[in-house]
């Protein structure tokens, strides 16, 4: 596979003294995204297997040779365009070119009976295997649009309130029977007012996932162990994805709110389209596998929202 003409994925060969000979070390550092999956060799797995075909082993197990660790809710499109492939490519390539030396070695070997063999059939062929373990599957698919397409409302949400509470806050600064309020304090108030607001409007978003029935009470699981949607808080997960939802809101539409008010009709529309595209542009992949070039996606508020609401609606990470 590395002297394939094909791009492959980055790697790198991590001796097993680095996680103290631990695989369960190798799978915490996996759930805490040091990376997006591990090959791990299992300890005495070359002895084991030389046991089985010299002592008759006929418990070996070939797929407790090889593991492969990863995370899918970490994002789904990553791990199903790009990781999962590879590594399925990765186990049928490693089994078949050494299940044919193995067997060759085996068979070359005049002191191992064959008589034996015909007990032990997996010790020479598979002879290995790899076991997978996905700490964090992608369920449940209806969390999708909470993470993805749903973030486009949280702008649009936040945009429109400013064109929407903006008559209100025009009769705070008109002298019709009262004395105009004073810039500074206008400017407190349309922010007061404006958190307000997005306060409650976040909540009425939140609840929608909430409708849809996307768990957010499930008991939570240990990192290493493989689990479906657990969620790091409790019972409480819901409201810390609200305030995520209205932190998120704050970011987008306070950017939103201080360009309306330089800038004015009717140019907020061209900024609103700027805002759309450039926060969608960079906050739906791994800006890891972009070009570094929209490395300025991490400093938008939508690519750390979603960084932060996928882990909290499928189970990992949130903690991390």
């Amino acid at each position: 596979m590395l002297s394939a003409p094909e791009p492959h994925l980055g790697y790198q060969t991590i001796q097993p003294t680095v996680f103290d000979n631990d695989p369960m070390a190798v799978r915490q550092a996996v759930y805490d995204w040091k990376a997006y999956a591990a090959v791990i060799i299992m300890p005495n797995a070359t002895a084991l297997l030389q046991q089985a075909v010299d002592q008759v082993n006929v418990t070996y197990d070939p797929l407790g040779a090889c593991q492969i660790v990863y995370v899918q809710a970490r994002d789904e499109t990553t791990y199903s365009n790009y990781i999962t492939p590879q590594l399925n490519a990765l186990q049928t390539l490693v089994t078949s070119k050494f299940g044919q030396m193995w067997t060759g070695m085996v068979l070359q070997n005049a002191s191992i009976q064959r008589e034996g063999l015909q007990r032990v059939p997996q010790a020479l062929s598979p002879a290995i295997g790899f076991s997978q373990f996905n700490l964090r599957p992608f369920t449940p698919v209806v969390a999708t649009p909470a993470v993805t397409i749903g973030l486009i409302y949280l702008i649009i949400l936040s945009f429109f309130s400013f064109a929407f509470y903006l008559p209100i806050h025009m009769k705070f600064i008109s002298s019709e029977g009262h004395p105009p309020m004073k810039f500074p304090s206008f400017i407190v108030w349309r922010w007061t007012a404006t958190l307000t607001a997005y306060l409650f409007m976040s909540l009425s978003y939140s609840l929608i996932s909430l409708a849809f029935q996307i768990p957010f009470a499930n008991p939570s699981a240990p990192d290493t162990e493989v689990a479906n949607n657990p969620v790091p808080y409790g019972k409480g997960t819901f409201v810390v994805y609200w305030m995520i939802n209205y932190v998120g809101m704050i970011a987008l539409g306070l950017a939103c709110e201080n360009v309306a008010m330089v800038i004015g009709q009717p140019w907020t529309a061209m900024w609103l389209i700027f805002w759309v595209i450039t926060n969608v542009s960079t906050s739906f992949y791994n800006l890891d596998l972009a070009p570094k070039f929209y490395y300025w996606g991490y400093a938008w508020p939508l690519h750390n929202s979603q960084s932060i609401l996928q882990p909290s609606t499928r189970g990992p990470l949130l903690t991390r």
